[in-house]
């Protein structure tokens, strides 16, 4: 933003001394606002020109003090330069600061986030997931991208955040990164946590997040349906990896567990419920929220086959679960030999459990939302959402109902009085 500057050298008459001198004052002026501050100098009134901002003549006390007050304006400049190179504020309090000598502390966007990393990091798996960690490392790289693509500098001032940054980073995210608009909107929120950061320490006077808004859009969740499962279950893989691979994969879409916390899963995590079956009893990984679940027969019978594998007994695992890349690769082939079309990664067994396996059986959504370790309803209903045949078997029943209840309404004739 251009900034509006003018520097004027006056006398201050109130001040004259009892030897009949007067202090030469340093005005700046920015944006209106000025600054004035003393030059240390002093002359008498008869011998200085108010037009010219300077002493008269060319006696050598004049030229030794317009000389001096010459190299002040140039300071001025040179402080100016300084603070626009810095991208810094060209305002009268940062001008104030850098002719007096008085350094702030300098706090940047990029040493505040690599700070709240470093913090987040050392918290991992504690009071945060490594998933969530992993997303702001990301968040981060972007922001560096975005000073590098935008300003040409590795880092900048906190305070010269305003509303136009966000909503640059904003269209750098979906233009130059090619960010869909629900990662865009993450990556903003991420960005958006550092700044309220910086509201809570008093590093910021105004909040630049103020009016912008964001939404993240429902994304149609992909999931098996009964017959997609029973193709999966029934078929026989040459290569055992495929085998074991589809076998944890099904265990999930009978439990509704993530892959990380299928994979940390223990046998002291399974144990007799209120009902006289085993059920598991953990705490979901990327939220910490409680998540109970009756063991269903199929996940049973998937757990008893795997109790003596190597894997599972060397690390006190209840299944041999490879790593997510392999996992996710594994079960790509699994589909195709399946003839699946849908595109098969292990987090779409949550989304089974939550749809196929649950919901579209009857099972309350309160129930659901439980199991699956959900913070809040909101977050299940977006399975509800794509259970069209739910909604008609729903309405198959209240059709049953309403039948013999209601009569049908007798036509009327028109054209008669």
């Amino acid at each position: 933003m251009q900034t509006k500057m003018s520097i004027l050298f006056l006398l201050k008459r109130t001040k004259t001394t009892t030897e009949g001198l007067t202090p030469i004052y340093l005005r700046v002026t920015v944006d209106g606002k000025r600054i004035e501050i003393t030059t240390k100098r002093y002359v008498e009134l008869s011998k200085w020109s108010v037009p010219a901002g300077k002493m008269k003549g060319n006696t050598e006390e004049a030229k030794s003090i317009n000389a001096y007050l010459d190299m002040l304006r140039g300071q001025v400049y040179d402080h100016q330069t300084e603070l626009i190179q810095r991208g810094l504020f060209v305002n009268a309090d940062n001008m104030r600061n850098k002719i007096l000598g008085v350094e702030e502390r300098h706090r940047s966007l990029i040493k505040i986030f690599e700070q709240h990393n470093k913090q987040m990091e050392s918290l991992v798996g504690k009071e945060f997931a490594l998933g969530t960690m992993k997303r702001y490392v990301t968040s981060l790289r972007h922001t560096k991208n975005f000073l590098k693509w935008k300003f040409n500098i590795s880092d900048i001032d906190i305070r010269t955040i305003d509303h136009a940054f966000v909503k640059d980073y904003e269209f750098y995210l979906r233009s130059v990164k090619n960010c869909n608009n629900n990662s865009t909107v993450k990556y903003i929120r991420n960005f958006g946590k550092i700044i309220h950061i910086c509201l809570a320490n008093e590093w910021l006077e105004k909040n630049p997040m103020k009016n912008f808004k964001t939404h993240i859009k429902a994304v149609e969740r992909v999931f098996l349906t009964e017959e997609e499962i029973q193709t999966m279950v029934d078929k026989v893989f040459i290569t055992e990896r495929l085998n074991q691979v589809r076998d944890i994969f099904v265990f999930s879409c009978f439990t509704g567990l993530a892959y990380i916390d299928v994979k940390n899963l223990r046998k002291s995590q399974i144990s007799m419920g209120i009902d006289g079956e085993k059920w598991i009893y953990t705490h979901r990984q990327k939220t910490g929220t409680k998540s109970n679940i009756p063991l269903l027969p199929i996940p049973s019978g998937i757990l008893e086959k795997y109790k003596d594998h190597p894997q599972c007994i060397n690390q006190d695992r209840v299944l041999p679960v490879l790593s997510n890349q392999k996992t996710n690769s594994y079960l790509k082939e699994i589909a195709d030999l399946c003839g699946i079309t849908k595109e098969l990664t292990f987090h779409i067994a949550r989304h089974t459990f939550a749809t196929t396996v649950t919901l579209s059986n009857g099972v309350p959504i309160e129930s659901v939302s439980e199991m699956l370790g959900h913070k809040n309803l909101q977050t299940t209903q977006h399975y509800a959402k794509v259970l069209d045949r739910k909604v008609s078997n729903d309405m198959l029943l209240l059709r049953a109902k309403l039948t013999p209840q209601l009569k049908v309404i007798p036509e009327t004739k028109t054209g008669s009085n």
